[in-house]
């Protein structure tokens, strides 16, 4: 029985049946309870009754007297004597006395109707009721077989509410397993099943999403890779019959250097790509590790006369990564610094929030074309195209690395343009306790 369907209408209709024939024998067996002590108090007073007519007028005032009572309710009643003889007709009827022993005055059923035998105290005269079941069985048949009707419909319908929607979830897994990324289930039921259904389009929507930047970001890496390697086999060829070759050892250092650096940085955005679990959390000062950051690009900043500014309003804390926190600034800061003019600041500035804290970091350096600003924080995506490495120029990681760092700090970042320069705002939360 492979159909969930099917297998659901089945068990509605046999769990249906047992119940009504469980309720049928019960209600059966109260009915009978009920039924004999009606008929026991009845009988007594009906033999009563027969017994005085008898007495006092005779069988012509018993037969009266009985057809009186059988008229007014259902069955037929005999008053016999100590041996048997009906007293109206005088018809033997000694074989009925022998189901007094299985009666003692309550229904006996025979031959599909109820026998009661009852006895005066002193047993020289018996009453018996020949009688109909109160209700015959047979006449719930017919609501049975509609209630059976009823409940199978009943039944199938529900399962199609149930089944349908998990053959919608299960044609969109097997859609997504063939490669259609598109697949989703689009679930507007709000019980269990679509809860599976959206948490299949959420998940969905993120392997759609990591797949695609994989795809992207091999790309880009081939790209990245082929112009330092053309340049190296360039310079290797040089090396074969120059006068100078300083210079050719010079450009294939260079080129070793930024492939390097290529290398090291998709390492980094491998790694925080990684296993979220393998994070750990803590409670660390941001002031603290900003100051850190800031004396360590400092150097750089000094080779070049640029000044770094800082202002924070106190101490500052918050829970999360500050290894992936660090990365993030100093990938930052290090870029206001690769493209801000010699003898120029950078500012950093750092506001306090109701539920975070605002990281500022803005540069003199030349404004981003304004269909970048968004750009800028992808993989391999470069402010100025024309830059290389002789000219400090890096592979374009540093920023998507800050970008994922701060995502995973259920953070925000965005760059907007100044009159000069670049401004780039980091929002990060205090609160966070799992970093994901």
């Amino acid at each position: 029985m492979k159909s969930l369907r099917f297998r659901i209408l089945v068990i509605f209709v046999v769990v249906f049946l047992c119940s009504s024939f469980a309720t049928w024998r019960i209600s059966d067996y109260i009915a009978r309870q009920v039924a004999g002590d009606f008929f026991e108090g009845s009988t007594r007073l009906e033999l009563q009754q027969a017994r005085r007519a008898f007495e006092t007028g005779g069988s012509s005032a018993l037969k009266q007297c009985l057809t009186e009572i059988d008229s007014a309710l259902r069955g037929t009643r005999y008053l016999l004597d100590a041996r048997g003889r009906d007293l109206v007709s005088g018809t033997d009827r000694s074989q009925v006395l022998s189901a007094e022993s299985f009666s003692r005055g309550r229904p006996y059923m025979i031959d599909g109707r109820f026998l009661i035998v009852m006895a005066s105290a002193d047993r020289k005269y018996h009453l018996v009721l020949i009688a109909p079941p109160p209700v015959a069985p047979v006449r719930f048949i017919p609501y049975f077989v509609l209630l059976t009707l009823a409940i199978a419909f009943l039944g199938w319908f529900l399962s199609i509410g149930i089944v349908s929607p998990l053959h919608r979830v299960a044609a969109a897994v097997e859609q997504f397993g063939k490669g259609d990324l598109k697949a989703r289930v689009r679930s507007k039921r709000q019980d269990e099943i679509g809860d599976l259904g959206n948490l299949f389009d959420r998940m969905a929507d993120r392997i759609e999403t990591l797949l695609t930047a994989e795809r992207r970001l091999l790309q880009d890496v081939s790209h990245e890779l082929r112009s330092p390697l053309a340049r190296l086999s360039f310079a290797a060829e040089l090396m074969k019959g120059t006068t100078n070759p300083d210079e050719a050892l010079g450009r294939m250092r260079r080129e070793i250097i930024r492939l390097s650096q290529l290398i090291d940085n998709l390492l980094e955005v491998t790694r925080m790509e990684g296993d979220p679990s393998s994070r750990e959390t803590q409670r660390f000062s941001f002031a603290s590790l900003l100051q850190e950051v800031l004396r360590d690009c400092a150097f750089e900043a000094e080779a070049r006369s640029i000044e770094i500014t800082s202002r924070m309003d106190g101490a500052l804390d918050m829970e999360g990564n500050p290894e992936l926190i660090r990365r993030a600034m100093e990938n930052v800061l290090r870029n206001a610094i690769r493209f801000s003019p010699e003898q120029s600041r950078i500012q950093s500035e750092v506001e306090r929030e109701a539920h975070g804290i605002v990281l500022i970091i803005s540069d003199s350096g030349p404004a981003v074309p304004e269909e970048l600003l968004t750009r800028i924080f992808d993989p391999f995506v470069c402010a100025n195209e024309s830059r290389d490495s002789s000219s400090g120029g890096g592979v374009g990681l540093g920023l998507s690395i800050a970008r994922r760092a701060v995502l995973l700090h259920h953070g925000t970042i965005s760059a907007k343009n100044l009159q000069p320069g670049l401004q780039v705002t980091i929002n990060l939360p205090t609160g966070i306790t799992d970093v994901h």
